[in-house]
């Protein structure tokens, strides 16, 4: 009886399918998927850890910065710009105040370190010189006058008789600054680039 042999060609021609489908299988579910998905969490880690590092989100809760800002507005704070230089005159900071660092507030930078500000007749003088608000709506309330230390800045609401600012708790360490108030992102009607006072302008003009 003749014994039986294999078909040489039909084996031979069979092998790179299996070939192909074990390459296919160690691809997939191997080393090569195990390191993608490794190397995507890093990623994703890394990007998570360089935003939280440069950035915060806040939301504006009360009327204290109208017109400007309004109530249920969200926020991105820039962190990194003071990094490069202190606060300006104008600017919209988000902070944690002195008498109640749990919270934070959003509200707009008045007197800079060194300076004398003084409030009177329903104006802010700095220096002695007339500071021009035309930001604001109402004029301001009450009076007084604070005289500014070393990485100590004077800080008030836009909407002057309903904000607990600088006026009533007393002067910002720098220490207490968050960041600067970047973008607005909710809700999508206010979505844009928060607008800053830029005073130094002003007194070109």
């Amino acid at each position: 009886m003749e014994e039986f042999q294999p078909d040489e060609e039909q084996s031979t021609l069979s092998r790179p399918a299996e070939d192909k489908d074990i390459s296919l299988a160690r691809t997939f579910g191997g080393r090569s998927l195990l390191r993608e998905i490794l190397e995507t969490a890093l990623l994703t880690a890394i990007l998570f850890l360089i935003l939280n590092t440069t950035t915060a989100r806040f939301q504006v809760r009360g009327s204290s910065m109208e017109p400007t800002l309004h109530n249920e507005q969200y926020l991105v704070i820039s962190k990194v710009t003071y990094w490069v230089h202190p606060p300006e005159r104008g600017d919209i900071i988000v902070f944690q105040p002195p008498n109640n660092p749990d919270e934070d507030y959003i509200k707009r930078v008045v007197g800079l370190p060194g300076e004398q500000v003084e409030i009177r007749d329903g104006a802010i003088w700095v220096d002695g010189d007339f500071l021009e608000e035309t930001y604001i709506t109402n004029s301001t309330p009450y009076s007084g006058a604070w005289s500014l230390g070393e990485k100590e800045f004077f800080v008030l609401g836009d909407n002057r008789g309903n904000s607990s600012d600088s006026h009533s708790w007393g002067l910002l360490p720098q220490k207490n600054i968050i960041g600067k108030a970047w973008l607005c992102y909710w809700p999508p009607e206010d979505w844009g680039i928060v607008t800053h006072h830029n005073f130094s302008k002003s007194a070109e003009q």
